[in-house]
């Protein structure tokens, strides 16, 4: 390798996503004026130049390389507007250059991409207790430096002494060039030295093809031009490059919010939209300070916050003195956010962290002209629809997915992840063909159903949220486990880890298994909201009592079956205090004593008796809410844990007229939620009802009506016949009717009429009450 010939090429050191470095590199560019720009990017990439480069391409896009041997992996090469080797095609475009792709082929970066070992799989390998702690990080020689230089980020660094100063080409790479001699006097990986070779010997092919050095120019990294600057090549280095996996090459849109995720790969991540501006601006970003901040002053108004343009002006210049104190060019992101605070917020940085900041990231999303192919993602769901036999037409078709074997196991793994991702294709059909409502569509309900029935359909919108969707992951699982992590982290309860938790087991996400596992665990440990905690215990249960087919967790089902038990013994600590509730209140604690009940008597694993207990406890308290009173005595008689006897003395008890007419009915309320026709059958219970509803005052029955409509509104038809049958009996209106045939004999009128009207006296008092 002739490394004298390869410092007679133009070289130009970049940094990537940085604005500064485009407009550099520009000037550079034109006073250069080269015939082939070869640019860092996966040379496999060349034949899509001109769809970068094309009128109906907008950034944010990226080069995505997926491998195409149905082993999940890909890597991604994304541009923003401002990144240099995104203006380095452009020029080369524009100027009848030709632009070419140097550096390693997208197959041998995927083969050189280890999978990291989720943290599930870590701890999966040995028992929390025992994981000795990880040492602590050794601080980046970046972040280092920028310490000692007296700023707070290495991000803040780079804007203050490489984004705002107005460089020239040859100052600005002469810097850039140094910078890069410090980065790599230190440990270098040794793919980085490999990938040196690899692009070392692509330029110097273009060489041998018969165009001359000094009609080349080289965009590429600092480190790499810096290495090839001081001719530290070694070109048998290059032979230990992996083989390349099968792959593909696409384009595809890319968004700010992903962009921003990339701190420590490229200057100007953390807000796109801001680089954007100064981009936009030529580095002027003092103007760029300005728009923002009256992007800002528009958030807040529209939110109906007081914001002038006298703020907007008192924050501008805020920002700038703030710069000039800190002796930097023009002002960066961190005088942008302390002069927004200060003034237009207030001194609260509330408004800054919820929303306002969000418009500094920005949320544009990119375009790719419509001649590329199928990205990442629709290439996935076609080959899944195809393998699986799923429907590809654009009409409704309905189809049965038995979760006995593997196969089917995978189908529906596969469309759940689809409804988690908000792409429209497939929904859960419930029974005549209708659809399954938000409860048997919910993932406790996936986990204990042995088949799945589900109505698909194709249409444009389908294609449309692939593509829209890929700027959250590359694959499925990638979108699903993003979407997961996103509720994840919102979640603020136990009840909402758990959900997530359910959902990673359905849709087979094991990034987010352990991340909501241990999430489950941490909000159990301090929730008190008596719903929160049985929906988890529920989840839970449901995952030690139905995983068998679907994966089990990577943390290993003791660590659910640990959690189950902790997470429903935290929810019996709170049982009594939830149930001393408003009114507001009550419907969701009663719900949530019937999850804590089914799971008791479901789940070996449950505090049983600590359950009865608590229950017990309950149905003899005065102090917490009446119907959740109720509520424990139709439980603990519906589970054989009381006699007719008494669950008889207890309903007489409740209803008798030493108590209020409206906490009984509040009571009844409850008591007939259990199971009303079990309740109606027994006729001590309808005996003490009975008599509490005729021994009610004609005022207080007015105030107490609606609540006793409400309480009697569950029974139906084969309930209102049980209850009829009951009144008419404990009445001994079955006597008079005997009596009857011997008052017809007698032919005595009047004593019919009078039992006539008795018995429709009674009838109709049921009537008004149903």
């Amino acid at each position: 390798m002739d490394l004298d010939l390869l410092t007679r090429v133009h070289l130009f050191p970049v940094r990537h996503h940085s604005p500064r470095t485009t407009a550099v590199l520009g000037r550079w560019l034109e006073h250069v004026r080269p015939e082939v720009v070869l640019i860092e990017g996966p040379c496999d990439a060349s034949a899509l130049v001109d769809v970068l480069c094309d009128a109906d391409t907008r950034p944010p896009i990226a080069l995505l390389g997926y491998r195409t041997d149905d082993t999940p992996g890909s890597a991604l090469w994304p541009f923003a507007e401002y990144s240099p080797e995104y203006a380095a095609l452009h020029w080369a475009q524009a100027h009848a250059a030709r632009a070419l792709f140097i550096d390693i082929p997208a197959g041998v970066s995927l083969a050189l991409a280890v999978p990291p070992e989720t943290e599930a799989e870590a701890e999966a390998q040995e028992p929390a207790a025992e994981t000795p702690p990880l040492p602590e990080a050794e601080e980046p020689i970046t972040e280092r430096f920028a310490r000692e230089q007296g700023y707070r980020s290495f991000e803040e660094l780079w804007e203050a002494l490489f984004e705002a100063p107005d460089w020239t080409p040859e100052g600005f790479k002469g810097v850039l060039l140094a910078w890069a001699d410090v980065l790599n006097a230190g440990p270098r990986p040794d793919h980085h030295r490999w990938r040196d070779a690899f692009m070392a010997r692509r330029v110097l092919e273009v060489v041998a093809s018969g165009v001359s050095p000094e009609k080349i120019a080289v965009v590429a990294g600092a480190a790499h031009v810096a290495a090839f600057v001081a001719k530290d090549v070694d070109a048998a280095l290059e032979a230990r490059l992996p083989v390349g996996v099968p792959c593909a090459v696409t384009v595809i849109p890319y968004s700010f919010p992903r962009l921003s995720e990339q701190l420590g790969y490229g200057a100007g991540n953390r807000a796109p939209h801001f680089y954007q501006k100064a981009h936009e601006a030529k580095c002027d970003f003092r103007r760029a300070t300005l728009e923002v901040l009256i992007d800002f002053a528009g958030h807040l108004r529209m939110r109906g916050f007081t914001a002038s343009l006298s703020d907007v002006l008192e924050a501008y210049r805020l920002a700038v003195t703030l710069s000039d104190l800190r002796e930097k060019t023009a002002p960066g992101l961190d005088e942008l956010r302390e002069a927004t605070i200060a003034t237009l917020c207030r001194g609260d940085a509330t408004h800054v962290d919820s929303f306002l900041w969000k418009s500094v990231v920005g949320h544009q999303v990119g375009r790719v002209a419509s001649r590329i192919g199928k990205n990442s993602l629709q290439a996935e769901f076609w080959r899944e629809v195809d393998s699986r036999h799923l429907p590809r037409t654009d009409s409704p078709e309905t189809f049965t997915l038995r979760l006995s074997n593997e196969v089917e196991v995978g189908s529906s793994v596969f469309l759940h992840r689809l409804r988690v991702a908000g792409i429209p294709y497939a929904t859960l059909a419930g029974t005549a063909q209708q659809k399954a409502t938000s409860k048997e569509a919910s993932a406790q309900a996936a986990l204990t159903r042995v088949r799945e029935s589900w109505q698909a359909q194709w249409t444009p919108s389908t294609d449309v949220a692939l593509v829209e969707k890929i700027v959250l992951g590359d694959s499925l699982e990638a979108v699903t486990t993003r979407v997961l992590q996103e509720q994840l982290d919102a979640a603020r309860s136990t009840g909402g880890a758990a959900e997530v938790l359910l959902e990673s087991v359905i849709t087979g996400c094991a990034q987010t298994l352990g991340a909501a596992l241990r999430a489950c665990d941490a909000h159990a440990s301090t929730d008190v909201d008596l719903p929160s905690l049985a929906s988890a215990a529920r989840a839970l249960s449901g995952l030690v009592a139905y995983g068998t087919s679907r994966a089990h967790t990577a943390m290993g089902d003791e660590a659910v079956a640990v959690l189950c038990q902790k997470t429903f013994t935290r929810a019996l600590l709170r049982v009594h205090e939830a149930c001393a509730c408003a009114p507001d209140a009550v419907p969701a604690v009663m719900d949530a004593l019937r999850t804590l009940h089914e799971v008791a008597l479901a789940q070996p694993l449950a505090d049983k008796a600590g359950w009865l207990a608590a229950a017990r406890e309950l149905m003899h308290s005065g102090t917490v809410h009446p119907s959740a009173s109720g509520l424990a005595t139709g439980l603990l008689y519906l589970s054989q844990e009381l006699t007719e006897e008494e669950v008889a003395r207890e309903v007489g008890l409740r209803l008798s007229l030493a108590v209020a007419p409206e906490v009984s009915a509040s009571w009844l309320e409850g008591f007939l939620r259990v199971n009303a026709l079990v309740l109606v059958k027994n006729r001590d219970v309808v005996k003490a009802l009975d008599t509490f509803l005729v021994g009610i005052d004609p005022e207080l029955f007015r105030q107490t009506l609606p609540v006793l409509r409400r309480a009697l509104g569950v029974l139906g038809h084969t309930e209102r016949r049980y209850l009829m049958e009951n009144v008419v009996a404990v009445r001994r209106l079955g006597e008079q009717g005997r009596a009857v045939r011997t008052v017809l004999e007698e032919k005595d009128k009047e004593k019919l009429k009078d039992m006539s009207a008795e018995l429709g006296k009674a009838l109709d008092d049921l009537d008004d009450l149903l």
